[in-house]
């Protein structure tokens, strides 16, 4: 394989198409990062405050997204999905629609991850000091007031780290779109492996990008827990 430069030369052809890869990854796993921020934002409240109802759909939806696996999830949102709107705009008189694959790769990996991170939000409200409500609530402040303004902004320093876990492994489960034939890092990969058959290149460079994502969102993600770490209460040892 490497007795001539024939595969740096591919390498080098195929670079900005893996670059390109690349930041399609980069795009679905914040797009869907943020949507899974909303549903799992959601998702928690409901599973505090809500009925009884409300409760059981929430727990419905984080066990069966915690439960089965990821990739089928993908594919049975990815076509199902699909189909399930094409029915709909038929029965409404129109036409099939052209659904967009980078909006639904968002939209499924987003469904995926809000169910994980409902937990970790979950988690992190019920860390924060019941105190502060009780002060809140004798203020006679509205519950959605002292939510957007003292239970969010303190109970990320519980969830930072939780949140960042996550995030690294979505960067990761973005790999799992390929599947569905979408060109993000590792289908682009697959791609010019198949073209030039030196499969051995492409895989290491899809993984050494892989890597650096992992390696630089850990820096920042790091720095941030840092700053957020003030704001926890201090403990005083005896």
């Amino acid at each position: 394989m490497f007795e001539n430069n024939a595969w740096l030369i591919s390498a080098i052809e195929w670079m900005p198409a893996l670059m390109q890869g690349a930041v399609v990854t980069l795009q679905i796993s914040v797009g869907a990062f943020f949507i899974g921020l909303v549903i799992g934002l959601a998702v928690a409240l409901v599973k505090l405050k809500a009925g009884v109802l409300g409760q059981g759909i929430a727990n419905s939806y984080t066990t069966i997204c915690r439960s089965v696996p990821e990739l089928l999830l993908i594919l049975l949102l990815y076509y199902a999905g699909s189909d399930l709107i094409n029915q709909i705009a038929q029965s409404l008189g129109y036409e099939n629609l052209e659904i967009n694959g980078f909006a639904v790769a968002v939209v499924v990996l987003g469904i995926v991850q809000g169910a994980y991170i409902a937990e970790i939000l979950r988690g992190a409200i019920l860390a924060v000091p019941f105190g502060q409500i009780e002060a809140a609530r004798a203020l006679a402040m509205p519950a959605h007031l002292y939510t957007r303004r003292i239970i969010l902004p303190a109970m990320m320093p519980y969830a930072i780290g939780g949140l960042s876990n996550l995030w690294l492994i979505l960067i990761k489960d973005s790999a799992l779109i390929s599947v569905v034939g979408y060109s993000e890092l590792l289908f682009t990969a697959k791609q010019a492996a198949g073209t030039t058959k030196h499969y051995f290149v492409f895989y290491v460079l899809a993984g050494a990008m892989y890597l650096i994502f992992t390696l630089l969102s850990s820096l920042l993600l790091k720095w941030f827990e840092n700053k957020l770490s003030r704001w926890l209460p201090s403990s005083s040892s005896n």
